[in-house]
């Protein structure tokens, strides 16, 4: 396929995605809202001007230019001021904050029709709004799950084998080039002297069973300096072969299997067995019993990156507006997002090894990332996140616990108006770091292709 071709591609895929999770986020809000009888009047994709829309009963369902979000319009989000009778509007004020109050709270009023004292957001019980507001949230958790279950169940990750690609042939120096070869003065690899061969399947080292490279290594780490049995298949039937992994510096890894750096940038190293054999990288297909653990990876790795966003963001200025670089592990835009759709859409693979299943899996699993971004965004307690409406009502439910608890009256429902000032703050905060963010990948963007 056209490299141009292949890019829009990937980009239109994820636009679709994008989309489709929006609608999905929206509609996590729309059916319990209707199911516990609030009236929904709107029902969007996007802001702005609308491009689309049909009236089904008694909400309007649309589609408007700016694809950046969504929302359903329920009546009542707003009580009447304390001391107003429902449906009414309370005086206006000479305070410009307490007029804008106002001001919302009676465009929220004007919706109501007789009848509808009893069908709006704000009478309803607690556990109702909850339901409501982490709808949306839930859905793009429920979004994520499905798809990393398709990508790490259906199609498979790549994972270190214990199938031997490359027996080394010398012992070299940790810090040798990646090229270097062999000098008649390297000691020879134990793996080539215990007669190991590339297509071998490594079965067990010392007498302990190695399902995994993980295994594999961690044996031969412990095995320096002492003959071990390493028990192998190769063609069919299984050999026992007997090597001696010598004691060398061997690159340090993390828990997760990465190699440590030094404050200098160099690999941080440790003296451990050494055997002189590499893995062969297969697409395998993992348990389904996996998922929970991907997902949870994700989830503590998005709370990371949301509560550090401040100081994400003047990096991602500097870069924007003075030309350092971007933060690989940093945000990004949708415009990010779909270009690197794009680039996995359009990377070139010469060697034939990542074909359209893996570009697939791949854009799935940045969808898959994406909506998890929205699950742990929108929890932000802030209006005009759902995290704030999330936050208004847990605190009414605190306020009414007490007063029944101390025999008082209901307090009624808490005046989420009064947070407009905050919630229009946030806004525009909102607002300025998407168009940094979008600026930023446009002009110097994050490339998964180096």
């Amino acid at each position: 396929m056209d490299h141009a071709l292949a890019y829009t591609a990937g980009v239109l895929a994820m636009v679709v995605g994008i989309a489709v999770s929006i609608a999905l986020h929206e509609v996590g809000h729309l059916v319990p809202a209707k199911r516990f009888g609030v009236r929904v009047t709107q029902y969007m994709v996007g802001f702005g001007p609308t491009l689309w829309s049909r009236r089904r009963g008694e909400t309007e369902y649309g589609v408007k230019a700016i694809p950046l979000g969504g929302y359903i319009r329920m009546i009542g989000m707003f009580p009447p001021r304390p001391g107003t009778p429902a449906g009414m509007v309370g005086s206006a004020s000479s305070n410009p904050i307490a007029s804008m109050v106002e001001q919302a709270r009676a465009e929220s009023l004007e919706e109501l029709r007789p009848g509808d004292e009893k069908r709006t957001f704000y009478g309803l019980s607690v556990p109702k709004k909850l339901v409501i507001m982490l709808g949306g949230p839930v859905m793009n958790l429920l979004i994520a799950v499905v798809l990393l279950t398709v990508v790490v169940s259906g199609f498979g990750v790549p994972t270190l084998t214990t199938q031997v690609q490359t027996v080394s042939r010398c012992v070299l120096p940790v810090d040798a080039p990646a090229d270097a070869e062999c000098s008649p003065s390297d000691p020879a690899a134990p793996a080539a002297a215990a007669g190991l061969r590339p297509g071998d399947t490594l079965l067990a080292i010392g007498g302990v069973p190695t399902p995994t490279w993980d295994a594999v290594s961690e044996q031969i780490r412990l095995s320096g300096g002492r003959r071990v049995d390493v028990r192998v298949e190769r063609d069919g039937r299984e050999l026992t072969l007997q090597a001696t992994p010598i004691v060398a510096d061997v690159i340090a890894r993390d828990e997760d299997g990465l190699p440590v750096e030094e404050a200098d940038g160099s690999f941080a190293t440790v003296r451990a067995g050494f055997l002189g054999v590499s893995p062969v990288q297969a697409t395998v297909r993992q348990p389904l019993t996996s998922v929970p653990g991907q997902v949870a990876d994700a989830v503590v790795g998005t709370v990371g990156v949301v509560a550090r966003l401040p100081q994400y963001m003047v990096g991602v200025g500097q870069a924007a507006f003075g030309g350092g670089e971007r933060d690989p592990d940093g945000p990004v835009s949708v415009v990010g997002v779909g270009r690197f759709a794009g680039e996995v859409a359009a990377l070139e693979d010469p060697a034939g090894e990542f074909g359209l299943r893996e570009r697939v899996a791949q854009i799935l699993a940045i969808l898959a990332g994406l909506n998890v971004a929205l699950f742990v965004f929108n929890l932000i307690p802030l209006l005009p996140l759902d995290g704030g409406h999330v936050a208004g009502a847990l605190w009414e439910g605190t306020k009414k616990t007490w007063a029944r608890a101390r025999n008082l009256p209901d307090p009624g429902p808490v005046d989420v108006a009064k947070a407009l000032p905050v919630a229009y703050g946030v806004a525009v905060v909102l607002l300025g770091m998407a168009v940094v963010l979008i600026y930023a990948d446009v002009v110097n963007p994050i490339r998964l292709t180096g």
